[in-house]
């Protein structure tokens, strides 16, 4: 008798990442995690103290994920506390204090369905193409994305803002509560997961000219950080690329495209219980 519940069959992707350092830094305060089903980036804030450890923390968090076809939403709520509970104690042996940002997607199953589970505090960024058409998927949790917000500040000044780096929520921060949004697989689908330190250095447009190249997804993170690295490479830079090649829906443009505006927000249960606060990226 075939079993009528369990884990789905995975979809296929595939998929690249990188991390650089940049042209200014000495550290690398970036960690990210690409395996299935966990596509991640954290940028870390404390500076040599703590920045990387912070980043390093909260993909640890993650981690016991990889290789599994069945992970619910609320076990990625649970992954997001214990991501705040292991930054708080890095943050209390230190001086200056240890925040990181986190932003990705993680394959889940809802209802009987797999579905993209896109995860977010901070301000790095989770993009998506589809049909040549660039969507940003996450919403930064940022000054200058609240001055925008208010028509105060137009979004292609955003990069050269002078309080660019100041954040309203923070994982180990206090009033930091993670945004979820649930997006179904669609096949032909490309995403990007990056650190401000690609989305601070290049434009949309050019970021997606970079993804519409055809190359593979190592290929274009590769491209896509050499570029923000000959616009000045200020920060560190991490890129995650993720092609959705079979086992996703028919890539009907008025069922899939959207971003906020259609998807389906992943509230009630898995919702995090922490709150806003403004905390400075430290350099």
């Amino acid at each position: 008798m075939t079993p009528t519940t369990g884990p789905l069959p995975p979809f296929d992707v595939i998929s690249g990442a990188l991390t650089d350092t940049g042209l200014r830094r000495r550290v690398n305060e970036d960690s990210h995690l690409a395996s299935f089903p966990v596509f991640l980036v954290a940028d870390g804030m404390g500076g040599h103290e703590a920045g990387d450890l912070a980043s390093a923390a909260v993909i640890d968090a993650f981690r016991d994920f990889v290789g599994r076809s069945d992970v619910a939403p609320e076990e990625v709520a649970e992954a997001v506390q214990g991501a705040h509970r292991s930054v708080q104690e890095i943050a209390r042996g230190t001086t200056r204090g240890a925040g990181s940002t986190l932003t990705g997607v993680i394959a889940v199953q809802q209802n009987g369905e797999n579905r993209w589970l896109v995860v977010n505090i901070g301000d790095s960024r989770v993009y998506r193409l589809l049909s040549e058409r660039l969507e940003q998927l996450t919403v930064d949790h940022s000054i200058a994305q609240e001055m925008v917000d208010a028509g105060r500040l137009a979004r292609e000044d955003m990069a050269t803002f002078e309080g660019r780096n100041v954040i309203t929520r923070a994982v180990g921060g206090e009033r930091s509560p993670a945004d979820f949004w649930l997006l179904p697989v669609v096949t032909g689908e490309r995403l990007l997961i990056c650190s401000d330190g690609l989305s601070g250095e290049i434009t949309d447009e050019a970021i997606r000219a970079g993804l519409l190249t055809g190359a593979s997804p190592a290929q274009t993170t590769g491209a896509l950080i050499a570029q923000a690295l000959a616009h000045g490479g200020r920060d560190n830079v991490t890129a995650i690329v993720i092609d959705v090649v079979g086992g996703g829906i028919h890539p009907r443009l008025e069922d899939t495209t959207g971003g906020l505006v259609t998807s389906e927000p992943a509230t009630g249960t898995i919702e995090v219980e922490t709150v806003p606060s403004r905390r400075r990226r430290h350099d």
